[in-house]
């Protein structure tokens, strides 16, 4: 049977891995599919004067600095866009797809802005649009919400999302190390960039959460709509005092449904240590699911050339099928015919415990001061917790809180700033007290 051909738009890490696994899994990929599955093109800049080894695999595909000339190629059925970013990524995926060509994309932030409209336009040309790899790298949590538990109905998601700021975090909980040097061992590592923002700021996990929430809610949410708080505060002695809580820290990204509609946001918390989530450590991903029909947990790799390669070679099998039926993709990319807008849930109203830490320069008198300012916005303290610290000029210390509205949380920190015995502003953070439904 004759071969269903491919052009791969982006040869970077994830480009490369996807090369690697359609030599190297070709027959096995022939014998799941019925025929073939060829590289026909491949484009990059750099595809003329500085090839990837992996590029030297497919020796008989079309090379090209031009995008333009893989998407009109005669000889390719299916593209790849896998150069990220929400500029030219775009222009590669309207102008395959306005030729009616299935495409198949890894990139969380055009799919989180665009996602519905490329769909829309997917559906009129009768091609399919593949996404797994944009969320959680070689998880297919994408395929399990859209298919595998597409009759539940599901009342909330908790996820890590992003691997470079969960290595991040449980190497300093494990190690002691500081934020800056574990950082900096990350990026040496490769797994986070020269510029880890997107990371560590949590603008990466929002992009994947507005995805997820698609699936699981059929809401388009804008990621400008889903708070977001990142992970550059946190130091070591925030997980000591985390531990003698029983609990540790990781960024989560939330979505739940309640009777004041869904809310979404990425935020640093404190969950408990006997919850799976807890287990999740170094550059893995994980996804909770709580829905009518239980629980449900994904785990696994989240990022990398071979977890990632593996979830857009499997969206290339699943394009390469709809191109042998010659019709479009029989499961919407995002589980629901049409997304209905997202209208965000006042963060304010939201009620939580919170873990509260201070820095000050000591002296007599703080706590009772700061009580009076949590006080006078209806703030409880549950305990006070103070760990020996020598440095009297710095001394750290943490108090929990009573359930209490973020709001009047919000008020008291505010109420705060300015106070001369302050040496940083305080760091708060929710605790997740059980991972369940609300």
């Amino acid at each position: 049977m004759s071969p269903i051909r491919v052009g791969i738009i982006g040869l970077g890490n994830v480009g490369g891995g996807a090369l690697r696994l359609l030599h190297g899994n070709a027959s096995q990929i022939e014998r799941k599919l019925g025929c073939p599955l060829e590289v026909s093109a491949v484009c990059s800049r750099h595809v003329h004067t500085a090839p990837s080894e992996a590029v030297a695999l497919h020796p008989a595909a079309f090379r090209t600095s031009d995008w333009r000339e893989v998407v009109s190629h005669p000889d390719v059925d299916v593209v790849a866009e896998l150069v990220g970013g929400t500029g030219v990524a775009r222009e590669i995926l309207e102008a395959a797809l306005g030729l009616g060509k299935p495409v198949v994309t890894a990139n969380k932030e055009l799919l989180a802005e665009h996602g519905a409209e490329l769909w829309g336009q997917a559906r009129s040309r009768r091609a399919s649009l593949g996404m797994e790899a944009s969320v959680a790298g070689g998880i297919p949590v994408l395929t399990a919400l859209r298919e595998g538990i597409a009759g539940d109905g599901i009342d909330a998601l908790i996820g890590i999302l992003n691997g470079t700021s969960n290595y991040i975090l449980t190497e300093i909980e494990r190690t002691g190390a500081a934020f800056d040097d574990v950082l900096r061992e990350a990026q040496e590592l490769g797994y986070a960039e020269a510029d880890p923002s997107a990371d560590i700021d949590g603008f990466d996990a929002r992009s994947k959460l507005a995805i997820l929430a698609g699936l699981a809610f059929g809401v388009q949410a804008s990621p400008a709509q889903i708070p977001v708080e990142g992970i550059r505060r946190i130091r070591t002695i925030d997980f000591a005092y985390a531990g003698r809580l029983g609990h540790t820290i990781r960024l989560l990204a939330t979505a739940r449904r309640g009777g004041d509609g869904l809310r979404l946001a990425v935020r640093p918390a404190l969950i408990e240590k006997n919850t799976i989530l807890a287990g999740v450590t170094g550059s893995y991903n994980a996804l909770w699911v709580h829905g009518q029909g239980g629980d449900t947990f994904y785990y696994g790799k989240g990022a990398g050339p071979d977890p990632t390669g593996v979830a857009v070679v499997s969206d290339l099998i699943a394009a390469a099928r709809s191109v042998r039926t010659s019709g479009v993709q029989p499961v919407p990319p995002f589980a629901h015919m049409e997304l209905r807008s997202y209208s965000p849930v006042d963060t304010g109203t939201e009620e939580r415990q919170f873990y509260l830490r201070f820095r000050v320069q000591d002296r007599p008198g703080i706590l009772a001061s700061l009580a009076a300012i949590l006080a006078k916005q209806g703030v409880s303290i549950e305990a006070v917790l103070q760990e020996p610290y020598t440095d009297k000029g710095d001394l750290p210390f943490v108090t929990t809180l009573e359930p209490t509205r973020r709001k009047s949380l919000e008020a008291a920190l505010k109420a705060m700033r300015g106070l001369d015995f302050l040496v940083d502003e305080p760091l708060a953070m929710p605790l997740e007290p059980t991972l369940t439904a609300p």
